[in-house]
């Protein structure tokens, strides 16, 4: 005997509602695959736009400029200082002719001449016969960067050689946040703060009140960048060379560290993949074999130039170029010369990306599948940040992860740098990848970050078939941008 419909229709609603709802979910799955989870920590909008930079420029200009000293006394005149034909203007064109957004002045160095008149000491520009007292060199440069659009950061030196309260904890802590507060105040926005430990080995013991004067300068400028051996927003790279370690993460552990501590130096140059703050490393570096202009030095060779580049931008870092100005205000023709040979190289270099020119990329596989955001061709776009190649999750995924281009000549592509970038906006993530050319093996490395640049050891290589290979990494990784570069300047 049949049973009576009514004891049917409830299992029947149930099947029909599990069929809604499956299809229902999968159009929607279809249409709007969701952006893997980001692996913290993650950078500020401040420190995004920071490392975008790249390449930003030192300013060391004082009483050392006059004496030829590196390190001055504090004993040095007002009087000598004198730069009669000072013109922040040059600095600035300087600057953006060789591609830089952000310059950095020394308004303070070790001697403790200010190069701005502070209400709190007379050991300043107002003691001097420039301007007749009444010059102010912070004041100059920040109106001539706002005239070119660029930005302005302010090194306010720690150790100070001349005042007399250094070496009275609450006295000089006064005196310095005194004077901090005017920079921020006085001057408008202000990008980046540098803070440093360096001090002589004979200099009177003295604590530095570091936490109060991070919250005031983040109080006075909630978007500034502030710079020191421990951040808290970039660090050191831990040499003066403008070389980062091979293996270079942006994460480390701020409780490591302390600022003046020699010993973390290889610790500041590598980070740590298990890191729980976002520090990424600024690598500083002098275009002359001195931090000041001394009359006899000239600037380092392109060559040198561009091997810093490769090992500080190429390595997840961002590079801190020191252009001294002369006595007479001026950065020398020479360092304006050597500059733009450096930013015409490196235009030449990174202008063409040849991986354009391939008709095929593909890869081990797709978030979401084919249709979705998040595919290969992402990496040949513009946007180095927010667009990415992502493979499948992990439990989906067959085997290592990889992205293949594939040339659309029989001859192949003639390149010798390769470039590769992390979305960093969802986390550092790779740990360890290789680059094969037609089943060879050309390169191999650790970390990725923002950015990093393989100048291949073997020179020029023919190609037609070019895989990147992801190998170890702490989250799925997230490639946004990849480049196939040729360097005429790289003869190894």
């Amino acid at each position: 005997m049949a049973e009576p419909w009514c004891c049917w229709w409830p299992l029947t609603k149930l099947v029909l509602f599990h069929l809604l709802i499956k299809s229902a979910f999968s159009g929607f799955e279809q249409v709007t695959t969701t952006p893997p989870l980001p692996i913290l920590p993650l950078p500020s909008f401040s420190q995004l736009k920071w490392q975008q930079r790249e390449v930003i420029m030192f300013l060391h200009f004082g009483v050392n400029t006059f004496t030829g000293s590196e390190w001055g006394t504090g004993h040095e005149s007002p009087v000598i200082f004198d730069p009669i034909e000072l013109d922040a203007s040059q600095w600035v064109d300087t600057a953006v002719e060789a591609g830089v957004s952000l310059v950095i002045l020394t308004a303070k160095h070790h001697d403790g001449f200010c190069l701005w008149p502070s209400k709190y000491t007379d050991h300043s520009v107002v003691g001097s016969p420039w301007k007749n007292g009444h010059g102010d060199v912070v004041g100059e440069l920040v109106d001539a960067a706002k005239k070119r659009g660029i930005d302005v950061g302010l090194y306010l030196s720690p150790w100070d050689r001349h005042d007399p309260r250094y070496g009275h904890d609450l006295a000089y802590n006064e005196y310095y946040l005194a004077q901090l507060q005017e920079l921020l105040k006085r001057y408008g926005s202000v990008r980046e703060i540098w803070f440093d430990g360096a001090k002589g080995a004979n200099a009177v013991n003295m604590s530095y009140y570091f936490t109060e004067w991070f919250d005031m300068v983040k109080e006075l400028q909630s978007s500034i960048n502030i710079f020191s051996d421990a951040g808290p927003d970039v660090r050191w790279v831990g040499n003066e060379k403008g070389f980062a370690g091979s293996t270079c993460w942006s994460t480390i552990n701020r409780s490591k560290l302390a600022i003046g501590k020699a010993a973390i130096a290889d610790y500041l140059n590598s980070g740590e993949p298990k890191g729980r703050d976002w520090l990424p490393a600024e690598c500083d570096v002098s275009i002359r074999p001195g931090w000041f202009w001394h009359k006899a030095e000239s600037p380092k060779k392109l060559s040198k130039l561009l091997e810093i580049y490769y090992n500080s931008v190429g390595r997840n870092c961002v590079l801190l170029l020191n252009v001294p100005p002369n006595t007479m205000g001026l950065i020398s023709q020479k360092d304006v010369k050597r500059l733009k040979e450096f930013r015409n190289a490196i235009d030449t270099i990174f202008s063409t990306n040849l991986v354009e020119k391939f008709f095929l990329i593909k890869a081990s596989s797709q978030r979401g599948g084919k249709g979705s955001s998040y595919g290969p061709e992402n990496v040949i776009d513009n946007d180095h940040l927010w667009t990415y190649w992502s493979p499948k999750d992990d439990d989906d995924a067959k085997g290592d992860h990889w992205i293949e281009f594939r040339s659309s000549t029989d001859e192949g592509l003639r390149f010798n740098v390769v470039r590769i970038q992390e979305a960093i906006g969802l986390g550092q993530r790779i740990k360890r990848h290789e680059i094969y050319v037609d089943g060879k093996r050309v390169a191999n490395g650790t970390t990725v970050g923002y950015k990093r640049l393989h100048r291949l050891e073997g020179g020029v290589v023919h190609g037609r078939i070019v895989r990147i290979r992801i190998l170890e990494y702490r989250a799925l990784p997230l490639i946004s941008s990849v480049g196939l570069h040729f360097d005429p300047y790289w003869n190894p």
